[in-house]
């Protein structure tokens, strides 16, 4: 998989991509990494990339030439087909289920807004996806960059050493993860629950499923819904 991000901001990208699985992943060769200055296809000469907003008000737009340029070639640089996604407040809502759908792509161009936003032609032309990392505004596209690269390089295989522990991931089933315990067995007189100790693979599948469930119903219950909706549909179409 390539990933390539545009961004006036690259040195926000140094430190985070260069640890844990995100540098494991382009060390393997798993995924294919490129950070990219959007300046450096500005024809301005003093390398702005943003101008002010036609109609009026506060804040710059960024301008679409430069993201047009820089888009179209990199996506030329590969024979992958490529998905451009603009990371936007007036996106699309990130999940899991969204990390799963961009893990299974070739290619992918993150363009980071920044200011007042992105000029609509880009999205348009591009016909780019537009997500959002949640209902609040930060300061431009590149911690939610980011986000993204994160949620979708730990789903391609290889990268995370047990695919297992992947799968059983809050979101991934559609509930939240049950409670996890290590060693030391015993802390400040609280034990870790018997039935992890017994070695009975099933019953402490069966309490994990119980207590993912009862999590979901305290903390997330609009998740929980939609899981007894799905399980429902499912049981329905099995009979």
């Amino acid at each position: 998989m390539r990933i390539d991000v545009l961004t006036t901001f690259p040195e926000m990208f140094v430190g985070p991509l260069d640890s844990s699985i995100a540098a494991r992943a382009r060390s393997s060769g798993a995924v294919e990494l490129c950070i990219h200055n959007l300046r450096d296809w500005s024809d301005d000469p003093h390398r702005k990339t943003d101008d002010e907003q036609y109609g009026g008000g506060d804040g710059m737009v960024m301008k679409a030439p430069p993201i047009l340029s820089a888009a179209r070639e990199i996506a030329g640089r590969t024979e992958q087909e490529t998905r451009y996604v603009v990371l936007s407040p007036q996106g699309r809502l990130f999940s899991q289920e969204t990390a799963e759908e961009l893990a299974a792509c070739e290619h992918l161009v993150l363009i980071c807004g920044h200011y007042k936003g992105i000029d609509e032609r880009v999205v348009e032309i591009l016909q780019a996806d537009e997500i959002s990392i949640g209902d609040y505004v930060l300061s431009g596209g590149e911690i939610p960059a980011m986000v993204v690269i994160d949620a979708v390089i730990r789903l391609i295989p290889g990268v995370v050493g047990s695919m297992d522990s992947v799968l059983e991931d809050s979101f991934t089933s559609g509930l939240l993860d049950s409670p996890r315990y290590t060693r030391p067995q015993v802390v400040e007189d609280r034990s870790v629950p018997q039935v992890l100790l017994n070695g009975n693979h099933r019953e402490i599948r069966a309490w994990r499923l119980e207590q993912a469930k009862r999590r979901t119903a305290e903390r997330r219950p609009d998740l929980y819904r939609r899981y007894c909706e799905r399980e429902e549909q499912r049981k329905r179409k099995t009979g």
